[in-house]
Parts: structure tokens; sequence; C-alpha cells
């Protein structure tokens, strides 16, 4: 997929705002640059294993505590 800008122009003076943007998001749609788009915002550096385990233990941690706080009736 190339970096080409999706351009749209005006088929004559009375064309109405609404069907250029129409036009324009239909030809966004069918390019695919959104998918491609919003897959690079959620890129994540990769973490080390030690990192996921260090944190997947926090998680059950919390996890714990949060369900002993319930069963305890404080919160």
């Amino acid at each position: 997929m190339s970096n080409m800008a999706i351009k749209v122009t005006r088929k004559d003076q009375s064309e109405a705002n609404e069907n250029i943007i129409r036009r324009f998001n239909r030809k966004v749609l069918q390019s695919g640059v959104m998918p491609l788009a919003k897959s690079q915002l959620r890129f994540t550096k990769p973490i080390s294993k030690r990192e996921r385990r260090v944190k997947a233990i926090l998680r059950e941690q919390r996890k714990a505590e949060k369900t002993e706080k319930i069963k305890l009736g404080l919160r």
C-alpha cells in the first residue's frame, strides 16, 4: 500500500458539500487506509518474558486483594 493521498474533486459547482464528503468517506473505506492507521496506533513494543511474568503476578495480586476486600465488605 502506498502513501498516496485520497483526493475528491467537485463534479460541478452546484454539487453539495455533503455529497463530496460522502464520496471521500467511501473512497477512504474502499482504500483500506483506516484499518492500517488504527493498527499502527495500537502497536506496542514487544516486552520481555520476565516483564510479562512480573505484570501478570502483580495483576493476580491486585485481583486477589480486591476479591478479599469484597468478601470482607470493605468495598
